[in-house]
């Protein structure tokens, strides 16, 4: 602050009202990237530093935390890295076609009361809490299970996941809709002209155009997930062992993993998970990088 009082007190003496307005606007928007990215280095700094020996050890990412509380026994995340990747992979599987679908309908053929009420009900559940979605699922799920197959299960991976396709879908119709939005008119009555249908256009040119930015949102939905905690808590449950079984059985993830480890005073494991899942959301948003490259069209 007494920089920038600095700089706008010397820009207008000594370079009129013009040029020091320019510099002290400079001068914000410098101070502002900087205290926006000096936490994000001090944080991947600090995760790196204490999670990163723990991590490398030998049995971290094959051994579980059944025994732990024996001192020579090998303390590992590989249930929970398999819990995490399964929950998501289903969640994603869900949310992914559902998402898309309906920002299509939203956007290509949804008119009147039924479509604004569903861009309604979606404004509606992007705000929604976390922990209301776990609340939901671990609520609807049983009921469903009671009516179909006669008996309940409280927590399991599958109540998990439908969770977070509560939480995950309304972030993927959000923006998908808006990338179809910014497709050209021009393309599709280009596309009508050579006679092509309207689902052959939908498919072929206005997805295969907005390709890159769907991927993109699609990513950002899935890292917003795969770090919750607070709905898996009360749907997936937690476990010491491996469960492979999304139907039956409790599952751990990596963040409730780093909630058990933090609050057992494991602290070493605590940061060697929040670093392994850091790591998770950069591969992942490496290889959206490379299919919305691959699939961008020709000519970007």
């Amino acid at each position: 602050m007494l920089y920038l009082i600095a700089v706008a007190i010397a820009g207008f003496a000594y370079e009129g009202r013009r040029y020091g307005t320019d510099r002290l606007a400079t001068s914000v928007i410098i101070g502002a990237f900087v205290m926006a990215v000096v936490p994000l280095l001090s944080l991947l700094f600090t995760v790196i530093v204490h999670g990163w020996s723990r991590m490398v050890q030998g049995g971290y990412f094959t051994a579980t935390t059944f025994g732990s509380s024996n001192p020579d026994a090998i303390v590992g995340a590989g249930h929970a890295i398999v819990g995490t990747l399964m929950i998501t992979g289903v969640t994603a599987l869900i949310a992914i076609p559902l998402g898309v679908m309906t920002a299509v309908y939203l956007v290509e053929y949804g008119k009147g009361k039924f479509a604004r009420t569903i861009t309604f009900l979606v404004d509606v559940m992007t705000g929604i809490p976390s922990i209301v979605a776990g609340l939901f699922a671990a609520a609807a799920i049983p009921l469903i299970n009671l009516s179909l197959f006669g008996h309940t299960e409280f927590k399991n991976g599958f109540m998990g996941s439908i969770a977070l396709v509560v939480l995950m879908t309304p972030i993927v119709v959000r923006n998908t809709e808006e990338m179809l939005r910014l497709v050209p008119n021009d393309l599709r009555e280009a596309s009508y002209a050579l006679g092509v249908t309207k689902a052959g256009t939908i498919i072929k040119v206005v997805l295969r155009t907005s390709a890159s930015g769907i991927i993109s949102g699609i990513v950002i939905a899935v890292a917003r997930v795969i770090g919750e905690s607070a709905p898996l808590l009360i749907t997936a449950g937690t476990t010491d062992m491996y469960n492979t079984n999304l139907f039956a059985g409790q599952m751990l993830t990596l963040p409730v993993y780093v909630y058990n480890e933090y609050t057992k005073g494991n602290q070493a494991t605590a940061w060697a998970g929040a670093l392994l899942l850091i790591l998770i959301v950069l591969l992942l948003n490496l290889f959206a990088r490379w299919v919305a490259k691959r699939f961008a069209p020709k000519g970007e």
